[in-house]
């Protein structure tokens, strides 16, 4: 049964119109308002409010905490990003590498990923306040004895050690697929001209899997600037402010204390600004880097 272009176009926007209504309705309005909101003084829960301009940007000028959770904000992106893809690689390439039991540990490295990370932050409480503690005075292992929710340096690493765990299996799937879709004939043909495996990888496989790295790479560095339910669970953004990510500074200026939701939404278009711009400078940087290639 033949179909018209028109008639084909007309039935895949029907396939893909609940998606296109669920982004249309519960991403692309509430962004698109919350622009609005941050003009003004709205309370979030008062009907009446004043359009007040740009005053709510010109008051984010001064605000150190919000610019302190800026800076902490971009030192967990650089760590997480370079972090989660060079591991999530090494287990794709390693996983594809064996010649039994890939489902288990495909399976095993994305449970994680199932996992709530709320959930996940506070299972892992439980292992920073007590599991390491038990391990440094029974079993000897005394570089575990840190205090690695209330010391600032420790509990950065530890928001890092959760959050590669819950999003590293992801990825990992992402870089297999990735390395299943390269020739087996071009690694072969490599092999017989006496290539060892690094070589392989390093002049065959890891140009042809460029694209995968650009997904992951903007997956992750979104992942990264959004980052709230880890830090939430595990530190509070505690001690003090030292680990307070960008998102929850916006979050506790919305729905704690003194709510000035208008405020929030002001910040969270300048976070969309930072966002949308290093974003659009990694996706240049990555596709030159695969034209080059």
């Amino acid at each position: 049964m033949m179909f018209t272009k028109q008639k084909e176009n007309r039935i895949l926007l029907l396939y893909v119109l609940p998606a296109l209504m669920t982004y249309l309705i519960f991403k692309l309005y509430p962004a698109i308002s919350g622009i609005y909101y941050s003009l003004t003084d709205w309370n979030g829960l008062s009907k009446t409010y004043q359009f007040i301009g740009f005053l709510n940007f010109q008051e984010i000028i001064t605000d150190r905490e919000f610019w302190a959770s800026i800076q902490f904000t971009l030192k967990y992106v650089v760590v997480f990003v370079v972090i989660s893809n060079v591991l999530a690689l090494f287990l794709a390439v390693l996983i594809e590498s064996v010649s039994r039991a890939r489902a288990f540990f495909r399976t095993a490295y994305l449970m994680p990923n199932m996992i709530s990370m709320i959930i996940g932050g506070y299972m892992w409480v439980f292992v920073f306040t007590r599991v390491t503690f038990y391990l440094a005075d029974n079993w000897g292992m005394a570089f575990l004895d840190k205090s690695w929710i209330g010391n600032p340096h420790y509990s950065f690493i530890a928001i890092i050690i959760v959050s590669t765990w819950g999003s590293v299996g992801y990825l990992m799937i992402i870089y297999i697929a990735a390395i299943q879709g390269v020739p087996v004939q071009l690694k072969e043909a490599a092999t017989l001209d006496g290539a060892n495996s690094w070589q392989v990888f390093k002049n065959i496989t890891f140009p042809m899997i460029q694209h995968a790295i650009t997904i992951c790479t903007f997956w992750a560095l979104n992942a990264a600037f959004q980052v709230f339910d880890v830090i939430y669970s595990l530190t509070g953004g505690g001690p003090g402010r030292a680990t307070q990510a960008v998102a929850l500074n916006i979050y506790e200026e919305a729905f704690k204390g003194n709510v000035k939701y208008g405020f929030a939404t002001a910040k969270s278009t300048v976070l969309f600004l930072i966002v949308f711009l290093i974003t659009i400078i990694q996706l240049r940087v990555m596709k030159r880097k695969e034209l080059e290639l």
